[in-house]
């Protein structure tokens, strides 16, 4: 991924939203998950793991988040219809001070092109750093 692509969508998932998770609009949210996943759609889930979370990049390496995004999607094939559902904040409480902290998660309804009868859903989940910057956190499907 071009790294003017990656500035553009950490500027995203940062400089627009201000600083306090119950301030987030949740419009801002939609549209940064929609861009995390699209990356995640193009391959480039490595790329957005280079702008995660101090967490998420401790919790798990970026050769193992590539791996593991791409084992869970190839078998759906590409997408076909995705709806964002749900905006979800929340305050984590944990010892870890790289994991604890404000989270905002977008819930997408995605129809696959290998699942054409069924909606799964989709998660994308950024957190509020110490620096005040919203990075991305994790993606999930189900």
């Amino acid at each position: 991924m071009p790294r003017l692509l990656l500035a553009a969508l950490l500027l995203l998932c940062s400089g627009l939203f201000p600083a306090l998770a119950e301030d987030v609009e949740a419009s801002d949210m939609v549209r940064g998950g929609l861009q995390a996943i699209q990356m995640i759609d193009r391959n480039e889930a490595g790329e957005l793991w280079d702008g995660a979370t101090p967490a998420t990049r401790k919790r798990i390496t970026r050769t193992d988040f590539a791996s593991k995004v791409a084992r869970s999607r190839a078998p759906l094939g590409g997408p076909q219809q995705r709806t964002w559902v749900a905006v979800h904040r929340q305050v984590v409480t944990d010892p870890d001070a790289d994991a604890a902290g404000q989270y905002v998660s977008v819930e997408y309804e995605t129809r696959f092109g290998n699942t054409p009868d069924r909606t799964l859903r989709e998660r994308v989940s950024f957190r509020l750093d110490a620096d005040r910057i919203w990075r991305f956190s994790g993606y999930v499907v189900r």
